[in-house]
């Protein structure tokens, strides 16, 4: 299994410039909504034409501008789970599945739709109409019906955005569950950083239109290189730094000086820190520290929230304040304890990226 994709396409006021290969069977696109995602699978499927690049799967050429080869979209092998599952409302989910068989005898068709009502658990529900069934039998139809061609890619787009959050998990395990056995690709593109990091075998993160990281899902939140992945991995620290040795760092928007016993990278403006990450200090101040002693709080059903503004600055913003997130296991010791006189970087914890705002 391997997808190499090469897509370069102006929109005028957007430019879409995506580059990375791949060997696993579940790749994720990450990124915030208008960053290309949607435009990057339909460049894959062959629904939009990019002005140059190329795209190959598994050693087949689906495109390449300088070739002149494009593909129709029937002609690549790809399944496109549309976000609105795109089903025929005037067809049973029998018709619907059947609907993507050409060129075969009608007993083999009859046997394939029965074999994908059977894996994807439509019993029952062979003569119903897409607005007889719920939201989770709409998406199980329109994956059968994919399936049922024995795609080379599935391309998954967005394909829980509709749902709330209890439906959206169990959709996303039903569709891992589904997809066990299946020898081909699955590509999911999503702005939730959870979903893609539970589906994900390699990660690509987009931002603008652009590759901005591209790694193992662990690999990529574990360091993200950049403020906008680290934004989109769920990092909600975020200050402009200057070097000032090999193991010194100025916080600017946070308004202290960080000391680091390893040696600081060379290229950074910007350090990230997770807001559960931060350690509590009771009594004397430690290093690498800043105060709490002017924190905020908003408390959630299972985890508390502290906002601590920044040390030495009067006119800080909003986005400059430092969250500390505690989990309910961790509340009894606030109760015993009260709130934590610092709260402590570990600095191999920091994330050391760049920020092109930042000069």
């Amino acid at each position: 299994m391997r997808l190499e994709a090469d897509i370069r396409k102006d929109f005028g006021e957007f430019f879409l410039d995506v580059h990375f290969a791949s060997d696993s069977g579940n790749i994720g696109i990450l990124g915030a909504s208008g960053c290309g995602k949607s435009m990057t699978l339909r460049c894959i499927a062959g629904i939009l034409t990019p002005d140059e690049g190329r795209i190959v799967l598994n050693g087949r050429v689906l495109f390449d501008s300088e070739r002149h080869i494009n593909l129709k979209p029937q002609q690549r092998h790809v399944g496109y789970l549309f976000q609105n599952y795109a089903l025929f409302p005037n067809m049973t989910v029998e018709q619907n599945i059947r609907s993507g068989l050409h060129g075969m005898r009608k007993e083999a068709q009859h046997a394939i739709v029965q074999e994908m009502i059977r894996k994807f658990a439509l019993n029952g529900l062979e003569k119903h109409f897409p607005d007889q069934l719920s939201g989770g039998q709409q998406q199980r139809t329109a994956l059968a019906r994919i399936m049922a061609c024995s795609p080379d890619m599935i391309l998954l787009d967005e394909p829980f955005s509709a749902l709330d959050a209890y439906l959206r998990d169990r959709m996303q395990q039903e569709i891992l569950d589904l997809l066990k056995g299946y020898t081909g690709i699955a590509v999911l593109v999503s702005h939730n950083r959870d979903e893609v990091y539970r589906f994900s075998d390699d990660l690509l993160i987009l931002n603008h239109g652009r590759t901005d990281v591209h790694g193992s899902p662990e690999e990529v939140f574990a360091d993200p290189h950049t403020k906008a992945a680290a934004v989109l991995t769920g990092c909600k620290n975020f200050s402009s730094a200057v070097r000032v040795d090999d193991h010194t760092v100025k916080a600017i928007d946070w308004g202290i000086i960080l000391h680091s016993s390893e040696r600081l990278p060379e290229d950074f403006s910007c350090l990230g820190y997770r807001a559960h990450d931060l350690i509590p200090i009771y009594g004397e101040r430690k290093e690498n520290c800043i105060s709490s002693k002017h924190a905020e709080e908003s408390s959630l059903p299972f985890e508390k929230n502290f906002y601590i503004p920044p040390e030495n600055r009067k006119d800080y913003e909003r986005e400059d304040v430092i969250t500390w997130l505690v989990q309910r296991k961790d509340w009894p010791i606030l109760r015993e304890k009260g709130m934590p006189d610092c709260l402590q970087f570990d600095m191999k914890r920091m994330l050391y990226l760049k920020d092109p705002e930042v000069r």
